[in-house]
């Protein structure tokens, strides 16, 4: 008797695991209907609009009728959960868990809610950089762009067609062997639109200092948003300034002056990325500064509206 009581509790547990995981876990996808909207749908689901739009790698609340939407699933946070624990369980990245629910600390309590991309609980989503589609962009611009395939691109996001729109947010995977071209197509590297050497020789020190672990279009819009700042009359008006501007006399603008990093050389390729965004190649759509989300303490940053991602810097303007 005491043998069937073991076998039937261990019945029992594994049953209620999988009952748990299978209801957790469980892909659930909505095609958008005509006169549907973003928050008509985050409300009839019960999901805010923001981990709506971060699962379906939405930039702007655009959606079109015939769109399939991934439906994040609700968790509710256990003793002993962590992010971490979370995000592992669920095989996803720790990042993605971050950004679908807007946490970049590390606190949670027990009962919270917290929202998984269900599409992605069964297939990780793959490395890479985000981009978001611009005006008369195609899958084979982007993949010719980025050094990388059409099919490679599609798999990232699960795409069942070429069809994609401005503001949609698609992934780039990684580990392509083929280098991003440079857009424009054909970068003059003389062209310093009026700026000096010796600030373009700054400006590279800056990139390798803050992107040097970044993906090539990555450190073009570190690059680009110094250039933003140029072009803006709230900001000094010579790179050197913008670089080494300190507000209140102990609040500098790049954490790389404050640690000295910003003494090391120049290399070639981050003086390429300098020339690029001298030719008005903007990655970071506009944006006039960047933050790492899992390093920055400023809530000031975070009240910005963000222009794009690209991989560990979230791009922002105001």
């Amino acid at each position: 008797m005491k043998l069937k009581k073991n076998i039937c509790n261990t019945f029992f547990v594994a049953s209620f695991l999988l009952i748990l995981f299978s209801t957790s876990v469980g892909a659930q996808v909505y095609q958008v209907k005509p006169g549907d909207s973003l928050y008509l749908i985050s409300h009839r689901f019960g999901t805010p609009a923001f981990s709506l739009k971060a699962s379906n790698n939405l930039a702007t609340d655009l959606i079109y009728p015939g769109q399939t939407l991934v439906i994040p699933n609700k968790y509710s946070v256990r003793p002993g959960d962590s992010l971490y624990l979370i995000a592992s369980r669920y095989s996803l990245p720790l990042d993605t868990v971050r950004y679908i629910n807007n946490i970049w600390g590390n606190n949670l309590q027990v009962g919270q809610t917290l929202y998984l991309p269900s599409s992605q609980a069964s297939n990780p989503q793959p490395e890479g950089n985000l981009c978001t589609v611009r005006s008369m962009d195609t899958l084979y611009l982007l993949a010719r762009r980025y050094g990388t395939s059409i099919q490679a691109i599609k798999s990232a996001n699960n795409l069942v067609s070429d069809l994609i729109y401005p503001g949609q947010r698609l992934i780039i995977p990684t580990g392509s062997t083929v280098e991003p071209t440079p857009e424009p197509t054909n970068p003059k590297p003389g062209n310093s639109n009026g700026v000096s050497q010796s600030d373009i020789e700054l400006l590279a020190r800056l990139v390798r200092a803050e992107a040097e672990g970044e993906s090539y279009v990555g450190q073009v819009a570190v690059a680009a948003t110094v250039l933003n700042r140029l072009k803006d009359p709230r900001f000094p008006n010579t790179i050197r300034e913008i670089v080494y501007q300190v507000e209140n006399g102990r609040y500098y603008q790049y954490s790389p002056v404050m640690d000295g990093r910003i003494n090391l050389p120049a290399t070639a390729t981050t003086l390429k990325a300098v020339h690029d965004a001298l030719n008005n190649w903007d990655p970071s759509y506009g944006a006039i500064g960047f933050y790492n989300p899992v390093t920055a303490s400023s809530s000031w940053v975070r009240s910005h509206p963000v222009t794009t991602v690209i991989g560990n810097h979230v791009f922002y303007k105001n």
